[in-house]
């Protein structure tokens, strides 16, 4: 079933074995390296975003969708494996999980791309009624001085309101909003920021504390959550405009 489509690429929920198999090869090549299966026993409880180069037929991004009915149990999460999210037990509207979202390094027009990946993310959640919308968004290597200036920017704008918060679980984390003294510079900052995460951050989302340093795919990664009702309504606007079937 297409959710969107515009002039070179469109997305569509993954239907058969064969398409899990295809994301699960691109995520290889993106979080790993080279050939092979980035699989886990998530995969199978998760609906799966492809969005695919419409003339060619290759498929160029993906991500995963794990659907919650509230908060009682995001303990079943990927990302409570990494986070303590008690916090959020409490919170009693729908939520989704978005994960393992890579864009193929080769492929052209990025911004296009997230553009529809987000389109698709935006339909899903008007026709679910989603409330709140979280993951985990990776920084490229496991050494937090690459990005001491991103993380002074998140420490002073975009960090969890506290009733949400989420705290200290992983044994090798960066407590970015504990350690670091220092003022951002702002150009730095943004240079830093990853795509989806900037993404997240211009709808009014919001990060943990801390980084999480994740040594199996070399990254350091950040619980980010949006709360659909606190995006602003032009940024909304602009999703649900990409988000409307042609």
């Amino acid at each position: 079933m297409p959710i969107r489509n515009i002039p070179r690429y469109h997305a569509r929920f993954g239907e058969t074995r064969a398409d899990i198999l295809s994301a699960q090869v691109l995520r290889h090549r993106c979080f790993r390296g080279g050939e092979g299966l980035d699989a886990d026993s998530f995969d199978d409880i998760c609906r799966h975003v492809l969005i695919e180069d419409a003339i060619t037929g290759k498929l160029v991004a993906s991500f995963r969708l794990l659907p919650f009915p509230d908060g009682k149990s995001i303990s079943d999460s990927y990302s409570a494996q990494f986070y303590e999210l008690s916090a959020l037990y409490d919170y009693n509207s729908p939520m989704i999980e978005m994960g393992r979202f890579c864009i193929d390094p080769e492929a052209q027009g990025g911004a296009d791309i997230l553009r529809v990946a987000w389109g698709a993310m935006t339909r899903y959640v008007d026709q679910e009624k989603i409330g709140l919308l979280f993951g985990c968004s990776s920084f490229h290597g496991t050494d937090e001085a690459r990005y001491l200036d991103t993380f002074a920017l998140l420490r002073d704008r975009h960090i969890a309101p506290k009733r949400w918060r989420p705290r200290v679980k992983a044994p090798n984390v960066f407590r970015f909003a504990q350690r670091l003294r220092r003022a951002p510079d702002t150009k730095r900052a943004m240079l830093g920021l990853p795509p989806l995460l900037r993404t997240y951050l211009m709808m009014g989302g919001w990060v943990s504390d801390h980084a999480v340093v994740d040594h199996d795919l070399d990254t350091l990664h950040v619980f980010t959550g949006v709360e659909i009702a606190s995006v602003p309504p032009a940024r909304a606007r602009l999703l649900r405009a990409v988000a409307t079937p042609a």
